[in-house]
């Protein structure tokens, strides 16, 4: 192995199309792994900056995930509400998408009711953390590694036995995966986790 792949493995992954402010990414203190005050919204802190999930990437989650005209999917973090839109035109359905950035609520709704789907997903500006999760038996998201963790006793609490929870490019933890795949494009791959609770 050369010297440039043994420190490459020591640095932080970071998805396409993120790109950290020049002078903030110290080793040991990305800003990409912290969770950051949002300064648009009081509401609480950012668990993630705005990454947009590719189409395929959408739906190989739902297709994991196995989700359903049935189901009531949660996205956490749901920027400009793709994953909740697709699932409702592809399966009819219902879905609540949480942000704590205002733009992405309101372009998430425009976009709904451009998909005429407007009547299947709701968009909250609110909080993920002070979100109840117990409606949902789906609940997607893309969120830092270190906001996974620090959702994990959330999940666990409110999601009832049998709810799915699948994520992309970052796992949670300790926590052992029901199920993996992976999506490839012709410059990534993507891999994408599920959990059964």
């Amino acid at each position: 192995m050369n010297r440039e792949n043994r420190s490459s493995r020591n640095q932080p992954l970071v998805p396409r199309g993120f790109k950290p402010k020049l002078g903030q990414n110290s080793v040991g203190r990305d800003p990409f792994f912290q969770c950051q005050p949002n300064p648009q919204s009081p509401e609480g802190i950012s668990l993630a900056p705005y990454v947009r999930t590719l189409p395929l990437v959408v739906d190989a989650m739902l297709d994991l995930a196995q989700v359903g005209s049935e189901d009531t999917l949660y996205d956490l973090g749901c920027g400009d509400g793709r994953i909740l839109i697709r699932a409702a035109q592809r399966f009819g359905t219902q879905g609540m998408g949480v942000d704590i950035d205002p733009e992405r609520i309101l372009e998430a709704q425009q976009r709904a009711r451009e998909a005429q789907v407007q009547d299947r997903v709701t968009f909250l500006q609110q909080d993920l953390l002070t979100l109840d999760l117990t409606p949902a038996t789906v609940v997607s998201c893309y969120l830092l590694p270190r906001s996974h963790l620090l959702i994990r006793d959330k999940l666990r609490s409110q999601l009832r036995p049998g709810a799915r929870l699948v994520t992309h490019s970052f796992d949670m933890g300790d926590w052992l995966p029901t199920a993996t795949t992976t999506v490839s494009d012709v410059i990534n791959t993507y891999t994408i986790y599920l959990w059964r609770i």
